[in-house]
């Protein structure tokens, strides 16, 4: 049964889009089509570390959510390891399932270990991460943090220093944390888990590779047992009257 994904990059440009593009291609199903878009250079900002910019990005998010299903995906992916609107992203969507990094991580993660470590960009980031971290239910599954210093438009500048730092804090993970996993803190890390899980010798998360994995599964599950994301409680969507009324999906969506 044909599956069909899209992967957002909450972001202004798309200097990623095709490299992410070539790396789920690489790894889906023969059956999943994959696509991978963002937004406008002048819509947004190139990243989103700080919490005013993930809130800037956050309607042109849900947009693309709304396009998608009305598009026929099955399936999307909100690229960002803050897990941006992904709360808002499923109360909006009907019959399509939507996943995020973190959560997809993690999921994985506890899977192949007790404990597992994220290896994050910047420090400013670890207080966001960790309250998911918390929310998701895992608190007691986290062995640590572990930061390398630099922002997300960093990590491609000088590859081959990027993969000596992430490997020296996943090793600390590992040796001196208790970690048995290691998840990569932010999508923009993609391309350095198989070096890293040789070296170290424990499973690596790819933050693009798992949560696109683990989206084409939920996909899987939707179109064969009609199992997605439930309309009872959290994730109710809005009364369509009241949108209807309000003019809400042609101002916002």
């Amino acid at each position: 049964m044909e599956k069909k994904i899209l992967w957002i990059n909450p972001v202004g440009g798309a200097e990623f889009n095709e490299p992410i593009r070539e790396l789920l291609n690489e790894c889906k199903h023969e059956n999943t089509k994959v696509d991978v878009t963002s937004f406008e250079d002048k819509d947004g900002p190139k990243h989103v570390e700080y919490h005013y910019y993930e809130d800037l990005v956050l309607p042109a998010t849900l947009k693309k959510i709304k396009e998608a299903e009305e598009d026929g995906f099955d399936a999307s992916v909100i690229g960002c390891f803050y897990d941006p609107g992904l709360d808002t992203a499923r109360e909006i969507a009907d019959d399509m399932v939507v996943a995020a990094p973190a959560e997809s991580g993690m999921n994985i993660a506890v899977t192949y270990g007790h404990k597992f470590s994220i290896i994050v960009g910047r420090k400013k980031w670890i207080p966001q991460m960790e309250n998911n971290v918390i929310k998701y239910g895992y608190k007691d599954r986290l062995a640590s943090f572990r930061s390398v210093g630099l922002g997300v438009l960093e990590f491609h500048e000088d590859e081959e220093r990027t993969a000596k730092m992430i490997t020296e804090e996943a090793r600390k993970a590992v040796e001196e944390d208790n970690a048995e996993v290691i998840i990569l803190g932010c999508t923009i890390q993609f391309g350095f888990y198989k070096e890293l899980q040789e070296e170290i010798g424990v499973p690596v998360i790819d933050s693009v590779v798992g949560p696109f994995k683990y989206a084409e599964f939920l996909a899987e599950l939707k179109n064969r047992f009609g199992w997605k994301q439930s309309k009872v409680g959290g994730y109710e969507s809005p009364p369509q009257e009241e949108m209807d009324a309000w003019n809400l999906e042609e101002q916002y969506l």
